[in-house]
């Protein structure tokens, strides 16, 4: 079958995939949990973690137009740091782009009872009939998928938009002040704890060899969407912040803990009834296509693997008629709705953030052992400003992030990282001689006259704009 995939994605609609990848559970699910941890400052801990975020996508920017190719977080760290650290990083951030996928359609059930009564049961029904969706548009074609998220987000936008300028007015003063109600660090455990929130920024590096003039659009894509998102973020929970009781963000949510539709409740202050259903029907989409965008870019670390011989060939083919990884899709989707149907993903999702916290320390790092190794490939159209400062700024930033982060969630990054080491040494190791950049430059450090581009060299594919 042809190893080639279509270029149907433009700026516009990379951008909306960027940005439908981040603006689901991160606002309309979590700003009371924030405000739980760092009370009316949860404005200022959404703002810090998207500054965190920022230098990972100025990274990522950077490298995703020196290797245009489906892969993304999976492909900037194995060729910087060696397949173990690839396979790693790739199967990691696969399993956890799929958890966060699956929350998204499991968390859509609190908003989907505002809108109508049913049992707890045919919540998840919905949340598996909306997860095949998702599943057969990404085996449709890029193309389709794109359009859907490009119209979702489009939507939801609007209709935050409107939220932010009818709340701005009408926020109490009094619920700001205090600002620091738990200090410095209940706003940095809140901003390790929302930082999943943009996690979703790599998502179309993932699919970069399926966008159109890709040493344009992808910077700019990426850059666009968090700036974008760090705005929305920003004002929809100040608003949130502003309206909403404190009594009902602590308590509004099952059980008496953290509500879990704060954007509902401000809505219902502001608009009534209407208010309720408008939002609850915009976070639907949200949510949905926080999940399209998780399938869609999830589903080429595998590919990108596949390609690698770090995974069976069969998820590397792609279909002749739709011109998509369709096995690869179908993998991805298969674990979505088995996630659904039968794990408690909101436990597992948070297991997943401080691996992603990880990845993009990592990445950061990959930038600079390309840079250093200087290797023949690596000749990036954009390239990052404030050089390495900002590549710095961002290790420090995720590392302080990670100590916030608590017990478990740390333990399963390493239970993430022992799979994925495992997975490597039993069947990647045997079938691939590959080495990273930074082993490269150790190599020429110490004077070893063996040490080549060769073995960094990407496969020989086509490599598009």
């Amino acid at each position: 079958m042809s190893e080639d995939l279509e270029r149907d994605l433009g700026l516009y609609s990379a951008v909306t995939l960027s940005m439908g990848a981040m603006i689901g559970g991160g606002i309309f699910v979590l700003p009371a949990v924030g405000y739980k941890k760092a009370g009316p400052a949860v404005i200022i801990a959404y703002l810090l973690a998207g500054l965190v975020v920022l230098p990972n996508a100025l990274s990522k920017a950077e490298m995703a137009t020196a290797i245009p190719e489906d892969g993304g977080t999976y492909l900037y760290i194995d060729r910087a740091m060696g397949p173990l650290f690839g396979t790693i990083a790739g199967l990691g951030v696969w399993f956890s782009l799929v958890f966060k996928s699956s929350f998204a359609l499991v968390g859509l059930g609190a908003y989907l009872l505002l809108l109508v009564s049913v049992p707890s049961g045919v919540v998840k029904v919905v949340a598996l009939v909306l997860g095949g969706i998702v599943v057969v548009l990404n085996v449709g074609g890029t193309e389709q998928s794109g359009r859907a998220q490009a119209v979702i987000v489009g939507a939801v936008v609007l209709v935050l938009a409107a939220f932010v300028l009818d709340g701005a007015t009408l926020g109490e003063p009094g619920q700001y002040d205090p600002l620091l109600t738990e200090g410095a660090g209940g706003v940095a455990t809140a901003a390790a704890f929302v930082f999943v929130s943009y996690a979703g920024i790599g998502e179309v590096a993932s699919v970069a060899e399926e966008v159109s003039n890709p040493g344009r659009n992808l910077p700019l894509a990426m850059l666009t969407s968090i700036a974008v998102m760090m705005v929305i973020y920003t004002a929809v929970v100040a608003v949130v912040v502003g309206i909403v009781g404190p009594d009902t963000l602590l308590h509004g949510g099952p059980n008496g803990g953290p509500s879990l539709t704060p954007m509902a409740d401000g809505a219902g202050d502001l608009l009534g009834g209407v208010g309720v259903v408008v939002i609850a029907a915009a976070a639907i989409l949200a949510l949905t296509s926080m999940a399209n965008a998780g399938v869609l870019g999830s589903s080429r670390f595998l590919l990108a693997m596949g390609r690698d011989s770090l995974l069976p060939a069969p998820v590397r083919r792609i279909d002749r008629r739709f011109k998509t990884p369709r096995n690869a899709v179908l993998v991805t989707g298969v674990t979505l709705l088995a996630l659904i149907a039968f794990v408690p993903v909101v436990d597992l999702a948070k297991l997943a953030s401080a691996f992603l916290i990880l990845v993009f320390t990592l990445e950061n790092l990959a930038v600079v052992a390309f840079r250093e190794t200087d290797v023949a490939f690596y000749d990036p159209i954009f390239t990052v400003p404030g050089y390495p400062l900002v590549q710095i700024v961002g290790v420090v930033g995720g590392v302080a992030l990670l100590t916030r982060m608590g017990l478990v969630p740390a333990l399963g990054a390493v239970g993430i990282t022992a799979g994925g080491a495992l997975w490597y040494l039993v069947y990647g190791r045997p079938r691939t001689d590959r080495v990273g950049a930074i082993t490269l430059y150790f190599r020429k450090r110490v004077g070893d006259g063996e040490a080549t581009d060769g073995v960094l060299a990407l496969p020989e594919r086509k490599r598009g704009d």
